[in-house]
């Protein structure tokens, strides 16, 4: 989540403008039209309950090669209004020879994952709570002599007791192994429940109902404690957990600060054909367009209204334009950004500022084997020019291009890592031109490209 002080309700779009600053580089624009959208929606709650229904979201059209930040702009932009989010993609619905998933399904996933978030929230109220007794129960698995005397006046006991939970906090019985009660019918229900609606995953959870029950509708497994910890904490989550009230919780969430993030959205756009596949493409764009106005759909937790969901689009619309999808369905996305390509200054850029840098991820992942690395400032601006001229001379994947060179670049450190640890190695501008000089030299770049 991002590392914000504030809360998203105190946040004027300039700071929400600042806190996308810190992982994506550029893009004013469509930063300033999101923050704007998440801010009004913020505004919407505060206004009287006459003409707050009145107000809904002004969904929002991005439009850019692949590669600029359509998708992480959206990513980010959920984790800082902490609302519930999912990416769906267009072409889902439109595969050729395969029956596509149920346009309304981006709903009921949307509502998966605000219920996810919520219980997480939950959760995190009553940790220590639930630390406490999986630590308990944990004991009572490695002592089960000190589990029948409990009451006894034995000081002793409870010396042992102290000792172990001390043994166990330092990690000292992670691998050792246990037998614990497993409660097979609700294993069984949890698993039905918790299926996607796959029909293979619902045929492989019957297909275990055999296995599942014993004749007490309990059966014991032997594994670590490691596990074991797991198995009990999931086990207490769900007692500390109102289900009825996650559910009412995640639903105004979904219903009032949900984000869904339809991508591709070009790949549906019709080219005033005839033909099938236009006909079939034009079908879907008017699946979605009932959901995008407003309509109400069924879940498993109820009927969920999508009337104040945020909707937000994006393509890269290089074969069809915004033009080509259906005059509705371009009348419920007033709000339109145009992402531009990147610039070799830009690259560099996205190579030093954000906080999760591919720079930075490759110097911690390097650090764990010992090894320090060193970029040097014109090494990075030689990696930036080399990965925006590849850009222009083949297919454009934007950013995407930098985790290309990057792992050229670095594939020979990365493998003999662990001969050199201790040692600090410079990257600098003759090192990136010596390694990627057949990237830079060779115009038939096709061996490198994602």
């Amino acid at each position: 989540m991002l590392e914000n002080k504030k809360s998203l309700d105190d946040m004027v779009p300039s700071e929400i403008v600042r806190s996308l600053d810190e992982y994506i580089v550029g893009q004013e624009e469509a930063k300033r039209t999101i923050a704007i959208a998440i801010r009004n929606r913020v505004r919407r709650k505060k206004l009287p309950e006459g003409i707050r229904d009145e107000v809904t979201p002004k969904n929002i059209l991005m439009i850019g090669p692949t590669g600029v930040g359509k998708t992480e702009i959206a990513r980010r932009i959920a984790k800082l209004a902490n609302a519930p989010f999912i990416k769906v993609e267009a072409t889902k619905y439109t595969e050729v020879g395969y029956v596509g998933r149920d346009v309304e399904s981006m709903v009921r996933d949307l509502m998966a994952a605000s219920i996810a978030m919520v219980r997480e929230e939950m959760a995190a109220q009553r940790h220590d709570e639930v630390e406490h007794r999986v630590e308990e129960r944990l004991l009572d698995l490695l002592l089960p002599a000190i589990e029948a005397t409990k009451g006894s006046e034995d000081v002793s006991v409870g010396e042992t007791r102290e000792k172990f939970r001390s043994m166990l906090r330092s990690g000292v019985f992670n691998e050792k192994e246990v037998e614990i009660p497993v409660d097979a019918k609700a294993r069984f229900g949890f698993e039905v429940m918790g299926s996607s609606g796959n029909m293979e995953d619902l045929q492989n959870a019957l297909s275990n109902i055999g296995s599942m029950f014993s004749s007490s509708g309990r059966k014991t497994r032997k594994v670590t404690i490691r596990r074991a910890k797991e198995i009990i904490e999931e086990e207490e989550l769900e007692k500390v957990i109102d289900p009825d009230k996650a559910v009412d919780e995640a639903k105004i969430r979904a219903e009032e600060m949900g984000i869904i993030f339809i991508d591709e959205i070009d790949k549906v756009a019709s080219h005033n054909s005839t033909s099938n596949s236009d006909v079939s493409r034009e079908g879907v764009q008017r699946d979605i367009l009932p959901i995008v106005e407003g309509s109400k759909v069924s879940t498993k937790w109820g009927v969920i209204d999508t009337t104040n969901i945020l909707f937000i689009a994006a393509g890269a619309f290089s074969m069809s334009k915004p033009s080509d999808l259906i005059p509705e369905l371009q009348g419920r996305f007033p709000l339109r950004v145009e992402l531009h390509d990147l610039t070799a200054d830009e690259f560099y850029r996205i190579l030093t500022e954000p906080q999760n840098a591919i720079t930075k991820q490759y110097k911690a992942l390097l650090s764990t084997e010992g090894v320090t690395v060193d970029f040097k400032d014109e090494a990075l601006r030689e990696i930036a020019r080399i990965a925006s001229d590849v850009n222009q001379t083949n297919d454009n994947i934007g950013a995407r291009r930098l985790y290309t060179v990057m792992e050229k670049l670095l594939e020979e450190l990365a493998f003999s890592a662990d001969e050199i640890s201790g040692q600090t190695v410079e990257i600098t501008e003759g090192y990136v031109k010596e390694r990627l000089k057949d990237i830079a030299e060779d115009q038939d770049l096709s061996k490198y490209i994602l």
